[in-house]
């Protein structure tokens, strides 16, 4: 199974309002840059979207190693979604699920590649992680121009 180090990252100015998301995708010595925004979103639902384009652009299974800065992306694919689906996807406490739409899109996406989550701190200086923060950022600045 051929390997691809993706990094992803959402961006929102106001919560909700503008927002971007990007993805970087390195395979060997391929390299691609993703990246799109919306007029109003949330800060979740780009970190989603960031995840679930970089998968989608992925033409065959693939062993996957995906950085993040959003715990609430990693944990929600590594620890909650199995019980949200359960339950119908409905939270522990029995409300409806957040941004769902977007959580059985990463679910169908990520079961088609072998996964590896991986959290890293946001404005760190971890060069992959800081460029799709300047992606993200550059789409939302190319729409609002």
């Amino acid at each position: 199974m051929n390997s691809v180090e993706i990094y992803t990252d959402g961006a929102c100015r106001g919560n909700p309002g503008p927002g971007g998301w990007a993805a970087t995708l390195e395979f060997g010595e391929h390299f691609r840059e993703l990246s799109g925004a919306d007029a109003q979103t949330t800060n979740n639902r780009m970190e989603l979207t960031a995840v679930i384009r970089a998968l989608e652009a992925l033409n065959r299974p693939v062993k996957a190693r995906v950085y993040t800065d959003s715990e609430y992306v990693r944990r929600g694919i590594t620890e909650w979604v199995k019980a949200w689906k359960a339950r119908d996807w409905r939270t522990a406490d029995r409300k409806p699920v957040k941004n769902r739409d977007l959580w059985e899109l990463l679910d169908e996406q990520a079961a088609r590649h072998d996964v590896e989550w991986r959290w890293v701190k946001g404005h760190s200086g971890v060069p992959g992680n800081e460029r799709v923060d300047q992606l993200a950022n550059a789409a939302i600045d190319a729409m609002l121009r």
